[in-house]
């Protein structure tokens, strides 16, 4: 056997068999996951009594979920490939990973907020915004990167693991960040120009371009995202 093969041979068993043992978990973990905000809106559904507030699951396949809470719909989406941390990140200065660099390696389940009548309508023009990234590897270490307390309650990669109380606690601020996150109208002269084409789809599908930070949303927009 030659000294590539042997390489190769290493390479598969502790980097391939790594990313499968990763990816497992984190499809396990999703599926508690889906449970837990299933249980959250059924819980919702039945504490406010209220037809007229929109509140539902959809279950999308192994690897993503919607739940329409009010005017929203959250987007919860497993990525189907294993992650590295950037040799730059802090965290691989941590005894943790220093000691264990396979424990840098993480699934990631990306989270989005679009205006639930752009689903509804099928109005394919309208923007949403990725408002969290939760990273987590096969010993179900965790963090979250995102938007308002989502992007600061859980950053302490090294001591904390994931449990299905702790989703109860991410899936409710992810909610919480949604309906606080209001359609805004934009500026006049940022929509004062229209074309035909515009005017049409808006009168027969209402598809002019639509997101939460401003409204009618044209090319005035790019924002960053996290």
């Amino acid at each position: 056997m030659s000294e590539c093969t042997d390489k190769i041979k290493d390479l598969l068993i502790n980097r391939a068999v790594l990313k499968q043992d990763v990816f497992e978990n984190t499809k396990k973990q999703f599926q508690m996951f889906k449970e837990v905000v299933k249980n959250e809106i059924d819980c919702l559904k039945s504490e406010l009594n209220n037809d007229r507030v929109r509140l539902f699951y959809e279950d999308k396949g192994d690897y993503e979920i919607h739940a329409y809470i009010g005017s929203d719909v959250l987007v919860f989406n497993m990525h189907t490939n294993v992650f590295r941390f950037t040799d730059d990140n802090p965290l691989w200065k941590s005894s943790y990973l220093a000691n264990n660099k396979g424990m840098g390696y993480c699934g990631v389940i990306n989270v989005y907020n679009f205006l639930a009548e752009s689903f509804l309508q099928g109005r394919m023009n309208d923007a949403g915004f990725l408002i969290g990234r939760i990273f987590l590897n096969k010993e179900n270490h965790f963090i979250v990167e995102g938007k308002g307390k989502l992007g600061v309650l859980y950053r302490d990669f090294v001591n904390t693991t994931l449990t299905k109380e702790v989703w109860k606690d991410v899936v409710e601020h992810t909610f919480i960040h949604a309906i606080e996150f209001d359609l805004i109208s934009p500026p006049y002269e940022n929509v004062s120009v229209v074309s035909v084409m515009q005017i049409k789809s808006l009168s027969s599908s209402l598809q002019m371009k639509t997101s939460k930070r401003l409204g009618f949303k044209f090319q005035a927009e790019q924002e960053k995202i996290i």
